[in-house]
């Protein structure tokens, strides 16, 4: 028998992902194929070919749902291209030749990464990646493409420079500012409070956006209802209410950081979205308990756990109390375009993180339900 590559996996796991939520799988797997590049072919028998940061197993590969009270399910893809060989500099030369065929193939809008291209440009880039991009494929629809850069690739201490020029360069200037005043605790910036993603939709619909994330290191949930105040209508206690759901009543998150992102779009000035990421796997002892959770943020925001069910079906490979981190991100979007609740799901290619307490028991009899759950509604 073949051995299974790194492809095979992550193919199975998306053509079952987008049956789960409706979606025509043909575009998807061909994409995700070419965004693997010569990753893909890689037994997984052998180690990963690169320690990609997108997931805790470095599976160069990130599946998520995002549920929306306007449209379907939605399935996304965060991504990262490996060169040859591996490295932070071939990788971004690997993922922005993956872009730009991409931009070539489906007609997108380059304009506005191409003005602040050279900023996030060097031969020497730093930190834990230089280019990731994600792939959002709706019900009906042309996928859509998303390019995040980082602004710590020449150093911690010049990221904030760094943003602020790519942003006035964009005519966001104003926006940042307000961002910074509410988003940063004061003497924190580069510090516990970081810039650690940029990220701009390769489309010049109504809807782009230009998104910049703060992760927030030893954070409480006040500093987050704090740092969404600058958002117009924004209703900050329903984000405290989901910060403590997901957290599990936590106030404070001094483990794995919550991150907050803000959406800027041109003629604002301020920012007009904000979402909330919680590290769910870093606040649970296994993914069942991460479910639960999961299931009651769901619950409390109108949208059921039928999808749900069917996508860690998709994923999974395992009972869900046999390890952590298949649902390693859960969050809440607030604010335009689409307000709602994403669910992160990690594809669990290479290893599967035990759970803090409990021993790992395998039970053949359970693999045929991947959750393992009794009743939870799984195929």
């Amino acid at each position: 028998m073949d051995e299974v590559s790194l492809s095979d996996r992550l193919s199975d796991q998306l053509r079952r992902l987008c049956e789960a939520s409706g979606i025509s799988a043909a575009e998807p797997l061909e994409l995700l194929e070419s965004l693997l590049g010569p990753a893909g072919p890689q037994p997984l028998s052998a180690p990963p070919r690169w320690p990609s940061n997108i997931a805790d197993d470095h599976t160069p590969v990130e599946f998520s749902v995002a549920f929306s009270g306007t449209e379907p399910p939605t399935v996304r893809i965060l991504g990262e291209t490996l060169g040859t060989p591996p490295g932070r500099l071939t990788n971004m030369f690997a993922t922005q030749r993956f872009l730009d065929r991409q931009a070539h193939r489906a007609g997108l809008s380059t304009s506005r990464l191409d003005s602040v291209r050279d900023l996030f440009a060097t031969y020497d880039p730093q930190g834990a990646f230089a280019v990731w991009c994600s792939l959002v494929f709706r019900n009906g629809r042309r996928p859509e493409f998303k390019v995040y850069l980082n602004p710590e690739l020449r150093g911690v201490d010049r990221a904030s420079g760094l943003v602020a020029e790519a942003l006035h360069r964009l005519g966001l200037g104003r926006s940042y500012r307000a961002m910074l005043d509410h988003g940063i605790r004061p003497g924190e910036l580069g510090r516990r409070d970081r810039l650690t993603f940029f990220a701009l939709d390769l489309h010049d619909g109504v809807q782009a956006r230009v998104k910049v994330y703060l992760t927030h290191h030893d954070a409480g949930v006040a500093d987050v209802v704090r740092a969404a105040g600058v958002v117009d209508g924004v209703d900050t206690t329903r984000l405290a209410e989901f910060a403590r759901l997901a957290g599990g009543g936590r106030t404070r998150f001094a483990g794995l950081p919550l991150v907050g992102s803000y959406t800027l779009v041109e003629g604002a000035g301020r920012p007009v979205g904000y979402s909330l990421y919680v590290p769910i796997r870093g606040y649970v002892d296994d993914d069942e308990e991460a479910y639960d959770r999961v299931v009651a943020v769901l619950d409390r925001y109108g949208f059921g756990r039928s999808v749900l069910d069917r996508a860690l079906a998709a994923v999974a490979r395992r009972p869900l109390r046999d390890g952590v981190g298949l649902i390693p991100h859960l969050s809440l979007r607030l604010g335009a375009p689409r307000p709602g609740v994403t669910v992160y799901l990690s594809a669990e290619a290479y290893q599967v993180t035990p759970p803090a307490r409990r021993p790992v028991t395998v039970d053949r009899t359970a693999l045929a339900t991947p959750t393992g759950r009794a009743g939870a509604g799984h195929p």
